[in-house]
């Protein structure tokens, strides 16, 4: 092979592998935890509690807890159902009024035994406690599922100089064998305030580990 040639070959090898660590360096495909769960049945419930006493200062700005409580609730149920999960999958909504019309047949979704699931401590297999797995026994034989989602902790925290930002705890649970199959958490944009954009903000992140936009 003529040296112009062999030079020139080299040259678009050298080319070629420049190139190769921009492509590797794309950024990745954000992770999508509960992506398998996208067409399956899956109960949301209630969420639990919000936690008092932030150093922000913001649980303490919310004048109605229940009314703010629907709020985050309603936030996840229409972000779930944008991304397909309609059809499927059972809102806290839909818990509470087939709770309603049947009180002596379901537990209040409201008011489940949800405590031990705040714990720092908890990981995935570990095993629900009494009472909070015989309530979501009945729940999903109810309603025809297995998994349960549980909203478990709305938290405030710090995001950085004067910034803060909401945090939801999340506990998947396999209602038939008690036990826990992920825990996780979803973290709101970052606010100047307290700001009832924070729900949506959240149930957005909520979405994004089950699907695309």
């Amino acid at each position: 092979m003529p040296r112009t040639l062999v030079v020139v070959a080299l040259a678009l090898l050298a080319a070629c592998g420049g190139a190769r660590p921009a492509e590797q360096a794309a950024p990745a495909a954000p992770s999508r935890p509960l992506a398998g769960l996208a067409g399956q049945r899956v109960l949301v419930a209630p969420l639990f509690v919000i936690r008092e006493g932030d150093a922000l200062g913001w649980a303490a700005q919310i004048p109605r807890q229940a009314e703010f409580r629907r709020t985050i609730e309603e936030e996840i149920a229409f972000a779930l159902r944008d991304r397909g999960a309609g059809t499927t999958w059972v809102m806290p909504e839909q818990l509470v009024r087939y709770y309603q019309r049947n009180p002596t047949t379901s537990p209040d979704p409201g008011a489940l035994a949800a405590g031990p699931l705040r714990a720092a401590s908890l990981q995935p297999g570990a095993r629900l406690t009494e009472p909070l797995a015989s309530q979501l026994r009945t729940l999903v034989a109810l309603h025809d599922a297995r998994l349960v989602l549980l909203p478990v902790e709305l938290s405030f925290e710090p995001a950085g100089g004067t910034m803060g930002r909401a945090s939801l705890r999340l506990v998947l649970a396999d209602a038939r064998t008690s036990d826990v199959r992920w825990v996780g958490q979803v973290k709101s944009d970052s606010s100047a305030t307290f700001s009832r954009a924070l729900p949506a903000s959240l149930a957005i992140r909520l979405a994004d580990l089950v699907a695309a936009p």
